[in-house]
């Protein structure tokens, strides 16, 4: 059974940075697009970042571009979102998912895309 493990969110203050990482058990991730996804209360999972099964193409949010980096780590089965100069709007739940194809070129932006989620961890900045 496939297992993705977040960790690594917390409260940090505006300005500061946190590393997120995902952890799989039950399936290498090495074949596999990966993303982060967000969620604040009351509003909508929303797209991150994404990388692909290689790590040469990455995509981003505008509201994220130049501030958050999504990585990969293939012999550790593990993907990373690194977010710096956080602001109080990054606030949310974030979950990372393995999408549903095998060796695509570019990650992709719709939920619907990703099969496996892991449970969420919780960031929130503070102002």
């Amino acid at each position: 059974q496939v297992q993705l493990v977040e960790s690594g969110g917390g409260l940090v203050q505006a300005g500061g940075s946190l590393r997120l990482s995902c952890a799989a058990s039950g399936r290498t991730l090495s074949s596999t697009a990966m993303g982060w996804f967000r969620q604040a209360p009351g509003k909508e999972r929303e797209f991150v970042a994404g990388i692909n099964w290689s790590g040469r193409s990455t995509l981003l949010a505008d509201s994220v571009k130049g501030r958050f980096t999504i990585s990969r780590d293939g012999a550790k089965n593990t993907a990373f979102l690194q977010m710096d100069n956080l602001k109080p709007e990054d606030t949310a739940v974030y979950y990372c998912a393995s999408d549903r194809g095998i060796y695509s070129s570019n990650p992709r932006r719709r939920w619907e895309d990703y099969d496996y989620w892991g449970q969420g961890t919780q960031v929130t900045v503070s102002s």
